[in-house]
């Protein structure tokens, strides 16, 4: 591990680098963005977003976007017409499907999805696998494979917001949580995309206060580091909502996570990566993907200008002195 740097002197050096070095060129977004909790995944040229449900569309399911360029979006449908009858017997109200992760692996693309009502920890992250992200293609066709795993009150944390790394060695895990216990992690295996055992939960993240307003855990490795980027504080309220993104790292997948200060996650660190900036209250529910060589950070937020309306944002991401930094 990489010893604690000086956090203020070092940050204001990195930002001056990030404001004066080269730059990523942004995206101008137009189109059908109405997305929360973007998942932003990339198949040859073509661009998709699976995002949360809307309960009156489709059952719920999980939405899907495609764009050509990653600016101009289209709302090509839903996963399903009618969410998997276990999902409904397992959490009872729910209503729509939330958070969605996609990952491929050899060919097959894993979706995992969460399914929960707000304020309960009955909860479920399930997995849906397919050949394909093009909705037009003849082979599209989105499998159910059950559950990965569930929580409720007997539990200390909640299943939902999965995010997805493979490890140096090849081992997939997945990272999850929201409030309750902090961000979790278990261990997964390929090509099932399902769960290695059932042994507790790994700790990644904890801010040890109640109400512990911390989940959206996302992974990405980068020259040897993994980079956990997690959303905290409030979502969901609009103009009032008070979200925020957070960013940490480590030498091993499963932590210990430190942020650019040397605190560790688990002790309520995190360094600051995007807050809220009029039109984009509220940023968060964040997902990475890399285009040509560079790191796009996919997230939603609540437009200042449009009266709080939920809305897709997507931003390069610049990487100055080991660490992530959105211009």
């Amino acid at each position: 591990m990489l010893p604690a740097v000086a956090g203020a002197a070092l940050l204001s050096v990195a930002l001056t680098a990030c404001s004066t070095g080269p730059q990523h060129e942004s995206l101008e977004l137009s189109g059908d963005l109405t997305t929360h909790d973007p998942a932003l995944a990339i198949e040859g040229d073509d661009w998709y977003v699976y995002s949360t449900g809307n309960g009156a569309v489709a059952d719920g399911n999980i939405q899907v976007r495609h764009s050509d360029d990653g600016e101009q979006w289209e709302y090509v449908g839903e996963v399903w017409q009618e969410k998997p009858a276990w999902v409904v017997e397992a959490v009872d109200g729910v209503d729509n499907l939330w958070a969605p992760e996609l990952v491929r692996h050899d060919g097959t693309w894993h979706l995992y999805y969460s399914a929960s009502t707000f304020g309960s920890n009955t909860s479920v992250i399930a997995l849906a696998t397919n050949e394909t992200l093009d909705p037009d293609a003849a082979n599209y066709e989105w499998v159910d494979r059950g559950p990965v795993i569930a929580s409720d009150g007997d539990d200390d944390f909640n299943a939902i917001d999965p995010g997805i790394i493979t490890d140096a060695e090849g081992t997939p895990w997945m990272a999850f949580g929201s409030f309750w216990s902090g961000l979790r992690m278990i261990e997964l295996e390929w090509p099932s995309g399902l769960r290695v055992d059932h042994a507790e939960p790994l700790r990644l993240a904890d801010r040890q206060t109640p109400p512990n307003a911390i989940e959206a855990p996302y992974i990405v490795e980068r020259d040897g580091w993994y980079y956990l980027f997690f959303s905290r504080d409030s979502c969901c309220r609009g103009l009032g909502s008070t979200y925020n993104m957070a960013v940490g790292r480590s030498e091993t997948v499963t932590g210990p996570y430190l942020d650019r200060e040397g605190v560790p996650l688990l002790q309520d660190g995190g360094m600051s990566l995007l807050e809220s900036e009029h039109p984009q209250i509220g940023p968060g529910g964040q997902s990475v993907a890399r285009v040509g060589g560079v790191d796009y950070l996919a997230y939603h937020y609540y437009d200042g200008d449009r009266g709080g309306q939920f809305t897709l944002g997507i931003r390069p991401i610049e990487w100055v002195d080991g660490w992530p930094s959105i211009d």
